[in-house]
């Protein structure tokens, strides 16, 4: 057994048997481990002595949460281009059905026409909660934080103008790309964002300008519902959301995580 270092980039993938499992990537290999999810979170590693490359995996959703929690209009200029309210006092708060995440390189499927005919990106950063948490002091926010990953909130925005809540907008399946890997050890409040649709950067942000700290948002979501290790709090987008349609290529890339690629069906 080792001890987890404090930057390590965790992937969760399924092997060429079909084996679900998780691994610590280095450069395009993977050093395949043999620890649950729960181990991961105690910061023990159990290497297993099979190394494999990236390329001959599939990599999956690298967790799986009991819940997805996302935090709107945390951006003022994203606020305002949505026509939502900027500089909130308390955060913009909604949920995603576990059935809208998808992995890297899997495709966004847009809903038919006379269902949505104006879905668009919103790349994030994501938190991964790593222990169980109720109540949460401020100051203490970040330890209940096991690592970061990398999220699309995709939405249709037709459909968020006009419901009274953002539940059918945002809750179709696929619209929630997620990974493709947790890495720990890095500093959220401090992140650059870009997003790119077909190699064209859209949004360029840095968690450093969210109204509400990320810190304020772990504490304040506490008091409302219990967190769990493997929770996802994906923490809002920069401004620069904008249309997806069938044929593109959507890429999230946060500095020190990584690049989500999604393709667009």
């Amino acid at each position: 057994m080792h001890v987890l270092q404090k930057t390590q980039k965790i992937v969760r993938y399924q092997n060429q048997q079909g084996n679900i499992l998780y691994g610590i990537v280095e450069d395009d290999m993977i050093l395949q481990l043999s620890s649950s999810f729960a181990e991961l979170v105690n910061k023990e590693i159990k290497y297993d002595g099979v190394e494999l490359k990236y390329s001959d995996v599939k990599i999956l959703e690298p967790v799986k949460p009991s819940k997805v929690v996302n935090f709107g209009w945390t951006y003022a200029g994203h606020a305002k281009e949505t026509g939502g309210e900027a500089n909130l006092v308390e955060p913009f708060l909604f949920l995603k059905p576990l059935s809208s995440l998808i992995a890297d390189k899997e495709n966004i499927i847009l809903p038919p026409n006379e269902l949505s005919n104006q879905v668009e990106l919103e790349g994030e950063v994501a938190l991964v909660i790593g222990k169980r948490g109720k109540n949460i002091k401020e100051e203490d926010a970040l330890d209940y934080v096991f690592g970061c990953t990398i999220f699309n909130d995709v939405t249709a925005r037709d459909l968020t103008k006009k419901d009274p809540q953002f539940t059918r907008g945002k809750g179709f399946d696929t619209f929630g790309p997620l990974g493709p890997c947790i890495v720990t050890g890095v500093d959220p409040t401090n992140l650059r964002i870009v997003t790119t649709l077909n190699g064209r950067v859209v949004q360029d942000g840095n968690t450093n300008e969210m109204s509400l700290s990320i810190p304020f948002l772990i504490s304040w979501l506490s008091q409302v519902m219990t967190l769990e290790p493997g929770d996802i709090l994906a923490t809002g987008s920069p401004s620069g959301s904008c249309m997806i349609k069938s044929g593109d290529e959507v890429v999230v890339e946060v500095e020190n995580i990584g690049r989500l690629c999604n393709g667009v069906q």
